[in-house]
């Protein structure tokens, strides 16, 4: 996914509604639980603390497909939130 995507912008969390920030994950790491290792992205509700796995491109919103992040996972991907 894009950073530019109009998707983006009209994607929300299904647990609170808000926005969803993209994550993308570099040569070195591993991708989220439940994501395709070819994918390597995310979506994050830094709010919840939960991470959203996209897989072939598609972004899986279901509640149960959210990850809950602990404390240093949830401080590293703020750091690696593309803007």
């Amino acid at each position: 996914m894009n950073p530019d995507d109009p998707l983006l912008k009209i994607l929300a969390c299904p647990l609170d509604k808000g926005p969803l920030h993209l994550l993308t994950l570099g040569d070195d790491e591993a991708p989220s639980a439940g994501a395709e290792p070819s994918t390597g992205e995310a979506l994050y509700n830094p709010r919840l603390r939960r991470r959203y796995p996209i897989v072939d491109g598609i972004p899986q919103l279901l509640p149960s497909s959210g990850e809950q992040v602990t404390e240093d996972e949830h401080e590293e991907l703020l750091k690696r939130m593309v803007p």
